[in-house]
């Protein structure tokens, strides 16, 4: 077996020692191993491994399997994850932004674990845990209210001065935060340019500033320094598919959708969510495959438990343009989706809000709506604000309507706009005070600066 490779927590002599002298036993815990097996897609063999290590106190151990538990995308992992990383805490500064990141991203999380993130985060990278600079930056954006007295630019110039690269990053955040990414694309550019092999992110930057500016000689170009990378394993396939998915974004420039194919095709044998990919590109452009192809993709991806997988999966099945509509189907797919695709909750609603399986079920339409729109599906706060407002399954409730009309304004079209004009009018002087103050709490609920325009650069940064 080979090296354990990882700091043991305090634990008795006598077992760390029967641990270490029995190394040559293949039945024995291997963190290499484990390691190995979670970069491969194996799960099962690394939760082994690392559940054993764990166990005997090592630290590396148990953030590896805190790193599985989360990635399983349901609420008992998450909870699992969050345990385990505590265990793993004693002054180990990945542990601490393992955990501040975990706590900054948690759903609907107070303003308690929200502190103790930023505490963990800026623990961690006071320690020389650069990783957690970014998430820190995220959380100080989002949650404006929660650091009243934080100036994100003025720390971020700071770090800068200081030279480190996360801080370069952490520049191009606050310009999508604040809607000004498109004012900087030269100094995203130039960041980038210096940052690249550095940090792989900047494939995903660079290729959404040539995108966006329509150098098309300059994104060829940077995709075959991407799959050079990838290939020799410079490069996770997960940068790759984060590329492909910039190439085929007719929102960001002329898309590419070949481009994109191509580099999915090449990593999914390896990748299985790249299958998933494909099979959203196949949707979005009916010319590069049929049907059956889509189907074959998402399949793959269904053996991996990919929950994107069963989400485009559901879709189909709710919308009944590629499939015949089944809301049946269509319902058992989101449900395993719900619990970490916010978009599988939206369409649940929609299909309890509709009627779509024999009747209006107003309590779980609300729920799984409310969930989606907390987590950034725009969409969800429309369909609430006119469940409030034409009381389907429900009294009308114009002061409801109010607060999510007014959430749903960013969507910009003229429906939302004029939903939300014609609820504002129904409202006197002492509804409108009650639904201002709600709406504010609202507000502060979910945080500020992604919940008009969530966006996969952001999510990759």
């Amino acid at each position: 077996m080979s090296n354990l490779n990882a700091r043991p927590l305090a634990t008795p002599l006598l077992t760390l020692s029967l641990a270490l002298g029995l190394s040559a036993c293949a039945n024995l815990p291997d963190q290499r191993l484990a390691m190995e097996a979670m970069q491969q897609g194996d799960n099962a063999t690394a939760e082994q491994n690392f559940r054993q290590l764990a166990e005997l106190g090592y630290v590396d151990a148990q953030i590896g399997l805190a790193d599985l538990q989360l990635a399983s995308g349901t609420a008992d992992g998450l909870q699992q994850a969050e345990q385990t990383y505590r265990r793993a805490l004693g002054g180990s500064p990945r542990a601490q932004a393992r955990l501040g990141k975990l706590l900054a991203r948690k759903p609907d999380a107070s303003h308690a674990e929200r502190q103790e993130a930023a505490q963990l985060l800026e623990q961690a990278f006071a320690a020389g845990e650069p990783g957690s600079l970014l998430p820190l930056v995220m959380l100080y954006l989002q949650y404006p209210q929660d650091y009243p007295d934080m100036n994100v630019q003025q720390r971020i110039s700071t770090w800068r001065q200081q030279g480190h690269a996360q801080a370069d990053l952490a520049q191009i955040l606050l310009y999508r935060s604040q809607g000004s990414y498109d004012q900087h694309l030269d100094e995203i550019e130039q960041i980038c340019q210096n940052l690249i092999n550095q940090t792989d992110v900047c494939y995903v930057e660079l290729a959404t500033v040539y995108q966006k500016q329509g150098r098309t000689k300059q994104q060829n170009n940077l995709v075959k320094r991407l799959m050079a990378s990838y290939r020799s394993g410079a490069v996770p396939a997960q940068r790759v598919d984060a590329v492909a998915q910039v190439l085929a974004d007719a929102e960001l420039g002329k898309p590419d959708e070949g481009q994109a194919q191509e580099m999915l095709e090449a990593i999914a044998p390896d990748y299985p969510a790249a299958w998933v990919s494909l099979a959203r590109l196949l949707y979005d452009y009916p010319a590069l495959g049929d049907v059956e192809q889509m189907l074959g993709y998402l399949e793959q991806g269904r053996a991996a438990a990919l929950p994107r997988a069963e989400l485009l999966l559901g879709r189909l099945y709710y919308e009944g343009k590629l499939l015949p509509q089944d809301p049946h189907k269509a319902e058992q797919h989101l449900r395993k989706a719900a619990p970490s695709e916010p978009s599988a909750n939206y369409f649940l609603g929609q299909i309890y809000l509709r009627g779509y399986l024999g009747d209006i079920y107003p309590q779980q339409a609300l729920d799984h709506l409310l969930s989606a729109a907390r987590n950034g599906q725009i969409n969800a706060d429309f369909a609430l604000a006119q469940m409030y407002s034409q009381g389907k399954g429900i009294l009308p409730d114009p002061v409801n309507a109010f607060v999510f009309s007014q959430l749903a304004l960013p969507k910009n079209t003229p429906q939302a706009d004029e939903l939300a004009h014609s609820i504002e009018q129904q409202l006197n002087a002492s509804q409108r005070a009650k639904a201002e103050q709600l709406l504010s709490a609202e507000r502060q609920l979910r945080g500020t600066a992604w919940q008009a325009q969530p966006t996969l650069q952001a999510h990759n940064l």
